[in-house]
């Protein structure tokens, strides 16, 4: 019988408004209007170069082109001054300072302007690529409702969700979105759970259940009362922890942070030794000639395209998750996933639904089944577990909460308490034995309660609890996924373990595991695990938060409403479904597929044109156009992963 009883945690959590509220447009129009006129100084310089070349000293075209110049990458010019002050030198706005103000220096005016503004209009493609995709991310959580129809003496009242307090009464009509989690209290409805689930079938609610904030409200007119203040809905949640998940660098993203800090430095010397060492040590070769060539080079090595694309690619992969109903709290753990080959799940609630229904009473020793329910009942009366819920139900009575006394829980084991003066334990076999009572040591299958009235075995209740619908479609596809080991950790007996186990085709089952062990379970299976392969355990999320902790990766299944849930994992599954566990790992891969494209593609049209460019066959035009053209490239290949 598992029995992990244990409270909620507190745990405050709030949505970031500015994020939330932020609606920021696609382009720029300052930065459009600037674009503009350095476009039209540039052809103007193009069209009169004869006249202005014919000033004195050629001060005309110098005018024209470096005021274009000027006005196209003075953000530019001003950066790098910035980081050259603060000692942050190698990046790419050096990389482009120093190519344009060398091709200044030669006297290639044209070419200096016309560089700058080609890379300020790709810089702004390039920024409106980056906001179009994170905007697509932000409109998959902007599924917060905006009003809340509150129930008041004079009517209904539209207030902010954010002003509603627990325990108000709403009216949430056909189309609306729900504000707040809460409780129905009167009428019936379909509810749309895909905003926050990504699963497209309505779920039914009634007088009597929860629903959730952000859903939409589908057929009918409901009242609730609400439950959680706004900020701690689970709506808040979602959209506080996909926010700050971007936080989180993969160990991908890292490296290239990493890289960048030795590849920009190197690509400077390199051009200087271009610039310098053929003519000095080449006959025929003019230093302008291969200055030039170096600063080709320059402009070609930015490495914008790296630093923008996989982050953005990660991003991508995070939201897309949401979409589906699966909260990935950075990153790093889409990197970990990739290695995942052992997957360990928590049985109750997680491969089963975890709803319990009495199938059998068997009392013993001249008690009555009447008997048997009644103190049982009574003992289970003050706990919230799921077999002290069926216990009750099944006894549809209501209980005398006086006649309870002395009541002690033991999490793992079972309940001790005194009814009317009567010493009744209700639990497992190990609890029973604990307590001096001899039972039948052959006991039956199943999850089973056993009953001791005054150190008397009274008998035992039988309760049942159905396998999930996805459970074995999940540990199919999870092989399908190259997952070595499958295995399931559970408070229940041997037995009813085994029984799962079998229906499932599980590859290990650990049994009778009081929280604590589960924890010591879980390190030995790692660490008989190769270091590069993860291991994730699947759970409840509360009295599993220990071992979710504990796991290469920890994914809680449903109960966002838990704030063990929220903390404890790094992902936290929307709906109740097992088979999210091979989605969030198949969309991981396919995440780090995509990085590693960006990385791969931007390394080798780079190498290329670097290559054209020492030999003399690029121009500084084809430099800029290979630099942002490889950055737009990464990042249309990035928002692959939304669709």
């Amino acid at each position: 019988m598992k029995d992990n009883r244990s409270g909620d945690s507190g745990c405050a959590v709030c949505v970031d408004e500015k994020n939330k509220s932020e609606n920021v447009k696609v382009f720029d129009k300052k930065k459009l209007s600037i674009i503009g006129i350095s476009i039209l100084l540039y052809i103007s310089g193009f069209v009169f170069r004869d006249k202005l070349q014919s000033t004195p000293l050629s001060f005309g075209e110098y005018v024209v082109f470096i005021t274009a110049y000027i006005l196209s990458g003075w953000r530019v010019l001003l950066k790098t001054g910035k980081n050259i002050l603060k000692g942050k030198i190698f990046d790419e706005n050096f990389l482009m300072t120093a190519a344009t103000v060398g091709a200044l220096f030669i006297k290639e005016l044209p070419e200096a302007a016309g560089v700058m503004i080609f890379y300020q209009i790709g810089d702004l493609l390039q920024e409106a690529s980056v906001k179009r995709s994170r905007r697509s991310v932000r409109a998959l959580l902007d599924v917060a409702p905006r009003t809340a129809h509150r129930k008041t003496k004079n009517g209904l009242k539209d207030i902010q969700p954010e002003n509603v307090r627990v325990g108000d009464t709403l009216v949430v009509r056909p189309g609306e979105k729900i504000p707040l989690d809460g409780v129905v209290i009167k009428g019936s409805t379909q509810v749309d759970t895909s905003p926050i689930t990504g699963e497209p079938v309505p779920k039914n609610a009634k007088k009597g259940d929860t629903v959730t904030a952000g859903t939409i409200n589908s057929t009918g007119a409901i009242t609730i009362r609400v439950t959680r203040l706004f900020k701690d809905s689970s709506i808040s949640k979602i959209m506080y922890l996909v926010e700050k998940s971007a936080n989180k660098k993969a160990r991908t993203e890292k490296f290239i942070t990493r890289f960048a800090r030795y590849y920009t430095p190197f690509v400077v010397f390199s051009a200087m030794a271009v610039a310098v060492l053929p003519p000095l040590f080449l006959n025929d070769a003019a230093f302008s000639d291969w200055i030039y060539r170096a600063l080709v080079l320059l402009v070609i090595s930015c490495p914008c395209a790296l630093m923008v694309s996989i982050p953005l690619g990660y991003f991508g992969g995070i939201g897309k998750a949401s979409r589906s109903g699966i909260l990935i709290k950075g990153a790093n753990f889409l990197d970990v996933l990739t290695s995942v080959k052992t997957v360990i799940f928590d049985k109750t609630g997680t491969l089963t639904k975890g709803i319990f229904k009495v199938t059998e009473i068997r009392p013993e020793n001249d008690f009555t089944e009447e008997d048997l329910l009644r103190f049982a009942a009574q003992a289970e009366a003050n706990s919230n577990h799921p077999i002290a819920s069926s216990i009750l139900a099944a006894y549809g009575k209501e209980v005398d909460l006086s006649v309870i006394k002395d009541y002690r829980e033991s999490g793992g084991f079972g309940i001790e308490a005194h009814i009317k003066n009567r010493a009744v334990f209700v639990g497992n076999d190990r609890f029973l034995r604990m307590k001096n009572i001899h039972l039948d040591q052959n006991g039956p299958d199943g999850t089973v309660a056993h009953v001791a009235v005054d150190g008397l075995y009274a008998g035992y209740i039988i309760i049942a609890d159905e396998l999930r619908s996805t459970a074995l479609s999940a540990v199919k596809e999870l092989r399908k996924d190259g997952v070595k080991h499958i295995g399931m950790l559970t408070g229940d007996n041997i037995r009813s373990a085994e029984t799962v186990s079998e229906q499932l085709g599980l590859d290990c089952t650990y049994a009778n595991l009081l929280p604590e062990s589960k924890v010591t379970t879980l390190e030995n299976i790692i660490s008989e695990q190769d270091k590069k392969e993860k291991t994730v355990f699947v759970g409840d999320g509360i009295n599993d938060a220990p071992v979710i902790a504990r796991a290469d990766v920890g994914i809680a299944m449903g109960n966002i409403g838990s704030d063990a849930a929220v903390e404890s994992a790094d992902i936290v599954l929307m709906t109740d479904s097992p088979l999210k566990v091979s989605q969030a790992i198949r969309l991981a891969k396919k995440t780090r597929m995509i990085v590693w494209q960006n990385i791969l593609a931007a390394l080798l049209i780079k190498s290329v044109f670097i290559a054209l460019g020492i030999a003399g066959s690029a121009t500084m035009w084809q430099a800029v156009f290979a630099d942002v053209g490889v950055a737009l490239l990464a990042v249309f290949n990035s928002m692959r992963i939304l669709r």
